[in-house]
């Protein structure tokens, strides 16, 4: 049973760190950060302290809007880490445009002094697992070839 409490714990921590994104509000998002956070997507990897972040979320290239996490898997790895994995539809403007998407995400959990804290995030867009629907060839509908 303590292990349900504490899933339910962690989803209500990553709906809340992504609530701290649509707020701006940097105090929660750093308190719920570990520092430093290492986070992999399609920009690369990167480990970022609190200083980094806080720099970073000065005057970013968008706001998110809205979120809407689905499909949320939880593991407890140990009483202190935890895993969690879930779907999740994104609404924000980037460099003054709307702009949505889906993607999977997923974060480690360790909790210090009996606070839970984010040591890694990943965000993966969805998409063709393999990239074939970033290519020229894979954008083209197979029903409209080009001659030749």
């Amino acid at each position: 049973m303590a292990n349900v409490a504490a899933e339910q714990e962690l989803i209500g921590l990553e709906h809340k760190y992504w609530q701290s994104l649509v707020d701006q509000d940097l105090d929660t998002t750093l308190a719920l950060t570990e520092d430093p956070c290492l986070i992999a997507g399609a920009q690369g990897v990167a480990s970022i302290d609190h200083a980094a972040y806080s720099k970073m979320m000065e005057s970013p290239s968008w706001t998110l809007e809205r979120f809407d996490l689905s499909d949320v898997k939880v593991r407890m790895l140990g009483d202190d880490t935890a895993v969690i994995a879930y779907k999740v539809h994104e609404q924000m403007t980037l460099d003054g445009k709307p702009l949505q998407f889906d993607a999977a995400d997923a974060s480690t959990w360790v909790r210090r002094n009996g606070s839970w804290r984010c040591a890694l995030h990943t965000e993966s867009i969805a998409g063709d697992p393999f990239g074939r629907d970033k290519t020229e060839a894979g954008k083209k509908s197979p029903t409209k070839r080009s001659k030749g």
